[in-house]
């Protein structure tokens, strides 16, 4: 009723529960086994983890999900190159894995216009020598202003290079979090219509179908076998747990013929026998290799 997306709150525990237990097979960007282990690891809690993690899991930031679970629950000390960092680097446990942090940095830090943060970090990202240079000055000038030491801005500055070579951009990860939060969400309380979903969409692949029936079952899903007078094309989902199986996944059927077993079934009522069955289809739609 009224259902929409947009006005889910973000802190449903059975989505975190989820997440955490890496239970996450067709959960929108968090599929992979990979990623299922770094869940288990993390065990996000609030819609910022999820952010993070999304961000975390490429090439290069990877190294930094150890320290970053680690800090999160409590067994490596969350530590900030300088206490004017904190409010930017809190959310990620004093670890920077933003575009934007590195941006903020050069703000609070070395006293950047937010242009002049962007194009900071550009440079960084493209990681333009001459260019570097005549930066570090700039910054170490800025902080300096805030009585920051030059050893210690140096060593900021050398930190936001390092991240600036791989740092994701946040709201890119945020709009990717968001939507595998809303996956989750529905794979926790529309369990029947996800699974469903999900495998009427991969009908043809019979690998993939295996792996979302097996997940389906670990959930408590049910499966209704195939059944010419109960089923249509796609899988459907019946109450809560129960999925009817998809006529259309059966390996030989196409989707006009399978349209006309139900046009048949809706017009004469459901089939008595395989006579009646071959009797009332048209043959044309249905041919020998369906039926059988």
């Amino acid at each position: 009723e009224n259902f929409a997306f947009e006005t889910l709150p973000l802190n449903d525990k059975g989505s975190y529960r989820l997440m955490s237990e890496g239970k996450t097979v067709a959960v929108f960007q968090l599929e992979s086994s990979g990623m299922q282990r770094m869940l288990r690891d993390a065990k996000p809690s609030v819609f910022e983890d999820v952010i993070a993690l999304v961000a975390l899991y490429r090439p290069g930031p990877m190294d930094l999900i150890p320290s970053f679970c680690a800090r999160k629950h409590g067994r490596e000390e969350v530590e900030f190159p300088h206490p004017l960092m904190e409010d930017v680097l809190s959310e990620t446990y004093g670890i920077m894995i933003y575009q934007e942090q590195v941006m903020q940095v050069a703000q609070i830090v070395g006293g950047y216009s937010l242009g002049g943060a962007d194009l900071l970090r550009r440079a960084m990202g493209k990681k333009k020598l001459e260019e570097m240079v005549k930066q570090r000055v700039v910054f170490a000038a800025g902080a300096a202003e805030k009585g920051i030491a030059e050893t210690k801005a140096n060593e900021i500055f050398d930190l936001m290079e390092k991240f600036a070579g791989y740092g994701f951009n946040k709201s890119h990860a945020a709009a990717y979090a968001l939507l595998s939060y809303h996956t989750a969400w529905a794979k926790v309380h529309y369990p029947a219509e996800f699974v469903a979903a999900n495998m009427s969409v991969a009908q043809d692949d019979t690998e993939k179908l295996k792996i979302f029936h097996d997940d389906a079952r670990a959930m408590g899903v049910d499966f209704e076998p195939p059944d010419v007078n109960r089923g249509g094309y796609r899988f459907e989902p019946i109450g809560e747990r129960r999925v009817r199986y998809g006529l259309g996944a059966v390996k030989g059927t196409g989707q006009g013929a399978i349209e006309a077993i139900v046009e048949a079934r809706d017009e004469g009522g459901p089939f008595k026998s395989l006579f009646d069955f071959c009797a009332r289809v048209d043959p044309r739609r249905v041919n020998k290799g369906v039926v059988e």
